[in-house]
């Protein structure tokens, strides 16, 4: 195990199940870290059915995230999280590495 693991939180496996069609898997959720945005950084998500080589799987209660070789050290303890507010439902990156962030969430600096 690492020392400062990623995880999935519950609310997110719970929405990457409800994604699942009838009797079939649910799709992982592919987090990426890419350059650009206001703050340096930027998350980026996806659904997939596949990981990629080199991806790193981190799973809970039959759901799965994906991160890919290249931004698993900037996201090194964190937790993929979904949350569903007034201004919106979306996956959002609880990420003690970063500094800073803009006001979306979205964009980070480290």
């Amino acid at each position: 195990m690492r020392d400062d693991p990623i995880t999935l939180s519950e609310s997110a496996a719970r929405r990457l199940k409800s994604l699942a069609p009838a009797g079939g898997a649910p799709p992982k959720l592919r987090v990426s870290v890419r350059g650009g945005g206001c703050s340096g950084f930027q998350y980026e998500f996806a659904l997939v059915d596949a990981p990629e080589p080199g991806d790193m799987l981190v799973e809970l209660d039959g759901a799965a995230a994906l991160i890919d070789d290249v931004s698993v050290p900037f996201l090194k303890g964190s937790v993929v999280d979904f949350v569903d507010e007034l201004a919106g439902a979306e996956f959002r990156i609880r990420n003690p590495n970063a500094r800073s962030s803009c006001g979306c969430g979205v964009s980070f600096s480290i």
